[in-house]
């Protein structure tokens, strides 16, 4: 309810009620009205300093998110980094040291992706929180080089593997007759008594006694490149090359069970004990060459005999006796 004014007038000593203009109407008007702008804007000030916005707080809680989850990509990414390290450790320390194999130098594992234009569409497209998204891309990409570099290492090793394994296999590492007794080495490597010219001659291998028909194995992989009648009284000859520079020798045979071209593995019989060529009796000389020369046999013995055993065949070996034919 407006106020209502009184002003006292001598003439009629009497109170007379004032009243108001238009203006002053107006300006009351105007008064209020700027007394209630005022107001809500107070409201609305106090309201948004102690309360968040809709917009605002969908904002505020998107941020929160991302952020939480660039957190838990950054965790991972630590712990596959983590465990790509392990594995870069093991395959310089263990598998290249084991194989023989220089490490893979570190400026190559650790090589850069790209200068910061590399994720420059990023930016120019104005994605949202563009630097965390920056930051994981590169971080990821850092992660598949070092991946594909690892994959590219374990390629190589995985090749050097398979070569060291033929290499080993094509070592001859057993004896070519089952010899359980170790008294078929009738005569070993080195000067002997010729049984035919009744001279000391080099005798190129050892010769195993055993009676006809006793099964012969090739003692490593390789293929035949003779399966015939030799000339120099080794009677009918196997003659296997494993490569490597490795080359065995199988004389006075009886029979064949390979021919020439064949591929052998170790411990495949190839032919049967004989007399043929110059031979006293029935037995398999035996020899060993390496990039063209003949080496003592006995060394390549390691896969058939315990260290008593060998010991015993090296005895066996070193007697200064005939041999039995070439």
């Amino acid at each position: 309810m407006a106020k209502v004014y009184y002003y006292y007038d001598p003439s009629t000593s009497r109170y007379t009620r004032v009243e108001q203009g238009m203006w002053y109407k107006i300006l009351k008007g105007i008064q209020i009205s700027l007394l209630g702008i005022i107001g809500a804007f107070g409201m609305f000030y106090a309201y948004i300093s102690y309360f968040e916005l809709p917009g605002e707080l969908k904002l505020k809680n998107d941020l929160k998110e991302l952020e939480f989850n660039y957190n838990e990509l950054s965790k991972k990414l630590i712990n596959l980094n983590s465990i790509m390290a392990s594995i870069e450790k093991r395959d310089d320390q263990v598998y290249r040291a084991v194989l023989g194999v220089e490490p893979l130098d570190k400026a190559v594992r650790n090589g850069g992706v790209g200068g910061s234009e590399r994720y420059s569409e990023i930016r120019e497209k104005k994605v949202k929180n563009a630097q965390f998204i920056g930051e994981l891309f590169a971080k990821v990409d850092r992660l598949r080089r070092k991946i594909y570099i690892e994959s590219i290492s374990q390629d190589q090793l995985l090749k050097i593997t398979e070569d060291r394994q033929k290499q080993f296999n094509a070592i001859p590492a057993i004896q070519p007759i089952s010899n359980q007794q170790l008294t078929a080495l009738a005569s070993g490597f080195g000067q002997r008594m010729h049984p035919f010219y009744k001279v000391v001659k080099m005798h190129q291998g050892i010769d195993f006694s055993a009676p006809e028909g006793t099964p012969i194995y090739a003692t490593a992989d390789g293929v035949v490149i003779a399966a015939d009648t030799a000339v120099f009284g080794y009677g009918k000859i196997i003659i296997v090359d494993h490569g490597f520079g490795y080359q065995t020798r199988y004389a006075h045979v009886k029979e064949f069970n390979v021919k020439s071209g064949d591929q052998v593995t170790r411990g495949e019989q190839i032919a049967y004990v004989g007399n043929t060529g110059q031979s006293t009796a029935p037995h398999l000389h035996y020899e060993v060459i390496l990039n063209g020369i003949q080496i003592n046999p006995i060394h390549y013995f390691y896969n058939d005999l315990s260290p008593t055993e060998y010991e015993k065949i090296i005895q066996l070996a070193s007697i200064q006796n005939q041999s039995m034919g070439n």
